[in-house]
């Protein structure tokens, strides 16, 4: 019901849709919303005056006559405070004249970074460039400061908006010549300013540019559709990041596409987003300027995940983007809680049962009897009138998302995307209770699939990898030909890198992921992460890395185990000692992979793809220790050389 499958080649479809394959037919799905997608055009706007994100903005104060716009509180216990859609505009503007005085040019190659948590001088910033033709270059905490470095270096940024004085030191420590001057949005300490000084670089108050700005009063430049807004750079799993250059035409498409997608559900005027999730990544950027694009307002966290819930309180959001991690987390508190008691056991699954069955006959509500008796504390601690949530980032467990459905009693919609392509590439339709695909293409685009051989996967069987074109697909990475051309091929078509399969409705399931496969030396291909996401199915792995060498004959794996798990087992098999010793035990390491090894089994592992020995280790991968992305994606090469004593000491004793 979802979507339409273009077999190629068709008379009435135009040359510059098609495409070469080496296999089989070519299978192109569009969306069913838009209905020129049949033709090979895709939607990049839904109003002829609002094509970029200088425009959206400013279309936005018409139909909520200068209603609240951005929303921060100075402190956990004080009320939300607004700035509204006019004193937005004008602050903005005061900020982008403020940067020319400074002496940035007007201009879509002036780049300006951005190195701050969100809060309304990020949007204040975003918007101050567009309206001098400015493109913005987030930086984040987890891109560690090498990184941060390198980007300041490669896209030759001047000015850095910083949020406060820890972000100043940390870009001071490692700064590049080019850096200049960084804005701070709070107070910086004279030793700061002074440390900056003797590097060439000035200090300025974010308020202080506002003020010269205003006095100025330099003319706008607004941008053209066809200028970059911003360079978002990736944390790829090997080597430097990867700076995404998206138009303001492409991201405009992306977040029109959804708006269309989402109907009568989309966001209105009197709607208020919790923003929580890094400004820094397109998914946020691409839901809060929607919700400027259609005149809803955007209240901030105070800064401290620790605390959304108390500010989903003081805010009572009716829509937010989230991410699984959070949903997760939510639905194991719950089932901690009843796990205790058979009554609440009960009633929870008697309330699952009942909201399920309102679900599948397209009911969406949060006033049930089972919601005041048994989900009223989960709505509450989201701030009790969400309406709209948009998961994407990660894969959500199917389980998870019916809970989150049921329990919300709000439209929960899961997208799956890219960087590349603005953010979503497919969202699932309100009204399918499904769980466990991403949904129909969105409107801005359409969706092949290409054969990898290499992994069995074939178009002609509606599998293979995803392939995307349309008006969301970026311009190329920055100073990088090489690698855009190995992504985006001569006909248009961006090569995500995930395996995905076609569902019997139409809608996308992605299944694999195409990096990462190896050859052992027999000759047999090894897929790592499909065989690492059953082993994680073991309640004693926590995390678990598998690797191998073309030299090899067989794979070899590195667990952390589940700490609780391994050592309840421990206590009960009377084995004393910290996780470390535990980690060195020869009955816990035999426990972990004979379970692991029964795991593969059910699941249909071939011998091959079994692993022949495992290294237990104590300590998790983490973002902090470098071993995972921000994302919370493994760092295969990383993983491989900080574990090469170890994967080397296996192989010795195998052989």
């Amino acid at each position: 019901f979802s979507s339409e499958v273009l077999g190629l080649p068709l008379p009435r479809v135009p040359s510059g849709f098609h495409s070469k394959t080496d296999f089989g037919p070519e299978m192109i799905r569009v969306s069913k919303f838009y209905k020129d997608c049949k033709e090979g055009k895709f939607i990049s706007y839904l109003d002829p005056d609002a094509r970029t994100l200088y425009d959206t903005f400013r279309k936005a104060p018409n139909p909520t006559n200068n209603g609240p716009c951005l929303g921060w509180r100075e402190s956990p216990n004080k009320p939300y405070q607004w700035l509204h859609y006019n004193e937005t505009l004008l602050r903005a503007k005061n900020f982008g004249s403020g940067l020319v005085a400074l002496g940035l040019t007007p201009s879509p190659n002036t780049y300006v970074g951005i190195y701050s948590q969100n809060c309304p001088e990020w949007i204040l910033t975003e918007q101050g460039a567009y309206c001098y033709s400015m493109v913005i270059v987030p930086l984040y905490d987890t891109l560690g400061p090498d990184a941060c470095a390198y980007i300041i270096k490669q896209a030759e940024i001047h000015v850095v908006i910083c949020e406060d004085d820890q972000k100043c030191n940390l870009l001071l420590d490692k700064s590049p010549r080019c850096l200049r001057k960084l804005i701070a949005i709070k107070e910086t300490r004279p030793a700061t300013n002074q440390r900056a000084k003797n590097r060439g670089v000035e200090i300025v108050r974010f308020e202080d540019v506002e003020r010269l700005g205003a006095v100025k009063n330099n003319p706008e430049v607004p941008p053209k559709l066809t200028d970059l807004c911003t360079i978002c750079y990736t944390s790829g799993t090997t080597g430097n990041p990867k700076g995404v250059m998206l138009s303001h035409e492409n991201v405009v498409a992306g977040i029109c596409a959804v708006i269309l997608q989402l109907g009568d559900h989309r966001p209105r005027p009197d709607d208020v987003m919790m923003s929580f999730l890094p400004l820094a990544h397109m998914l946020e950027r691409c839901c809060e300027n929607g919700m400027y694009m259609l005149g809803g307002s955007v209240g901030f966290f105070s800064g401290d995940i620790k605390r959304l819930s108390e500010d989903m309180k003081a805010l009572r959001p009716t829509v937010m983007p989230a991410v699984p991690r959070l949903l997760n987390r939510i639905y194991d508190k719950v089932i901690t809680e009843i796990s205790g008691s058979f009554i609440k056991r009960m009633l929870f699954n008697m309330a699952m049962s009942a909201k399920e069955g309102e679900i599948r006959r397209g009911i969406i509500r949060n006033n049930s009897f089972w919601d005041k008796l048994v989900f009223r504390k989960v709505q509450e601690g989201m701030g009790g009138r969400l309406r709209l949530m948009v998961v994407g980032s990660a894969p959500l467990a199917g389980n998870v998302l019916t809970f989150i459905r049921c329990s919300l009693g709000a439209l929960v919609v899961e997208g799956y995307g890219q960087t590349e392509c603005v953010a979503p590439v497919s969202l699932t339709v309100q009204g399918d209770y499904v769980p466990e695909h991403v949904g129909p293409p969105v409107a801005c685009c359409c969706i092949k699939l290409v054969d990898v051989p290499e992994m069995e996967y074939y178009a002609v069987s509606g599998q293979g990898e995803v392939c995307v074109k349309g008006a969301n697909v970026f311009q190329g990475y920055y100073k990088d030909e090489e690698k855009t051309n190995e992504t985006i091929d001569s006909d248009g078509w961006h090569h995500t890198g995930d395996v995905g399969m076609w569902l019997p409705n139409g809608t996308l399931k992605i299944i694999d992921r195409k990096k990462h496969i190896f050859k052992l030396s027999q000759g047999e291909y090894i897929v790592p992460e499909k065989i690492e996401n059953i082993y994680i199915r073991s309640q004693y792995v926590q995390q678990v890395f598998v690797c191998g060498e073309n030299i090899e004959s067989c794979i070899v794996a590195v667990v952390v185990p589940d700490v609780d798990v391994i050592k309840s087992w421990a206590f009960e098999n009377r084995i004393p000692g910290t996780l470390s010793v535990l980690c060195a035990h020869p009955e816990v390491k035999q426990l972990i992979m004979d379970d692991m090894i029964s795991w593969g089994k059910e699941a249909g592992l071939k011998s091959f793809e079994q692993v022949k020995d495992i290294y237990l280790h104590p300590d998790p991968f983490s973002v902090q220790n470098g071993l995972l992305t921000p994302t919370l994606k493994s760092k295969r090469p990383q993983l491989k050389a900080y574990f090469k004593p170890q994967i080397e000491d296996m192989y010795s004793k195998l052989t």
